[in-house]
């Protein structure tokens, strides 16, 4: 007889179990997308708004502009 994987399969039961564990885990502690309850922490910065300035500060930080388009929407700010 041959019975295929069946020497292996508790090995593959606690691999699925572990990939079920780490999905419930990372959805409960917000690991997908960008939090839970529709909560964006991308909106404030410990509990204030952001400023035009911390954006481009982000935007330069990020690579989405270069230093000198940073100085000079900098320098249109202030």
């Amino acid at each position: 007889m041959y019975y295929g994987f069946a020497p292996f399969g508790w090995l593959f039961m606690i691999v699925f179990l572990c990939i079920i564990i780490g999905v419930i885990v990372a959805l409960v502690r917000g690991g997908f997308g960008k939090g839970m309850c529709g909560h964006n922490h991308d909106d404030d910065t410990h509990g204030r708004n952001k400023t035009p300035l911390d954006i481009l500060k982000e935007r330069y930080a990020k690579g989405e502009i270069d230093k000198k388009e940073f100085e000079e929407r900098k320098k249109n700010l202030g």
